[in-house]
Parts: structure tokens; C-alpha cells; sequence
């Protein structure tokens, strides 16, 4: 990750800060197995945050159940999200960043429902949910 943004820490600092699985996720560009995860079938209303660094990435409104194991949601919050080409794995993907802190949150595809059609299916290790009722 050569790129800046607007929150930088060191990797001691990530490190301390995030769970290990949180850390592989967000800052190794890791992936959690499926139907395995926090949030896979969690459909509360309220909104996801970067894990890192407190950015709204995702309201559950926008929330669907892909039944490939992952959240998935098929709109991310205005401005929220970053998409780069991934090409690890001999495989061709799109990549979606937090776009404040950089730290890898999953992959974006083609096969979501209307209105987008896109599905960013999402890692629940970077994610944090707050309901809506917890929401300031």
C-alpha cells in the first residue's frame, strides 16, 4: 500500500490496535472463511464501520444475503470505498479499500441484485456494526 490516506499508523500501531484476525484482514489483505463470520447473517438495521478506523462503510440497507458466506451489500456509502485490481491468485478481482485508512475490506463483483448489480462481498473482520439504535 503505497498510497496515502488520511489515517496512517505504523504497523506496530495496527497491530496493537486490531485482533490478529482484524490485522490478516484489514492490513495483509486476508480473507475469512466463509459462513463462518460475525456478520454473514446478521441483518439488524444499522451501519457498518471499518474496523481500523471508524469509517461508515455500509448501511444494512443495503445489506443481502448472497449465500456466498460473506456480507454482502450492493452500495457502499458515498465516497467510502476505494477499488484497485487484484491480481493475486492468478485470478483478475476487484479489490475494495476503506478509503480513509486503506485497509482491505473484500472484493466487488458483478452479480448483485438492482439496483447496482454489484455485490461487495465484505470480510466481517473488518467490519464493526453498530445498530441503529446505538447510533449517535
Amino acid at each position: 500500500m503505497g498510497k496515502k490516506y488520511p489515517v496512517e499508523k505504523t504497523e506496530e500501531e495496527w497491530r496493537r490496535q486490531l485482533s490478529s484476525e482484524a490485522y490478516r484482514v484489514l492490513r495483509q489483505q486476508g480473507t475469512e472463511p466463509p459462513h463462518d463470520n460475525e456478520y454473514d447473517k446478521d441483518y439488524r438495521e444499522g451501519t457498518y464501520y471499518c474496523a481500523g478506523c471508524g469509517q461508515a462503510l455500509f448501511s444494512s440497507t443495503t445489506k443481502f444475503d448472497s449465500g456466498s458466506g460473506w456480507p454482502s451489500f450492493y452500495k457502499p456509502i458515498d465516497n467510502a470505498i476505494e477499488e484497485e485490481i487484484d491480481t493475486r491468485y492468478g485470478m483478475v478481482r476487484t479489490e475494495i479499500r476503506c478509503s480513509r485508512c486503506g485497509g482491505h475490506i473484500g472484493h466487488v463483483f458483478p452479480d448483485g441484485p438492482e439496483p447496482t448489480n454489484l455485490r461487495y462481498c465484505t470480510n466481517s473482520a473488518a467490519l464493526k456494526f453498530k445498530a441503529r439504535d446505538q447510533e449517535m
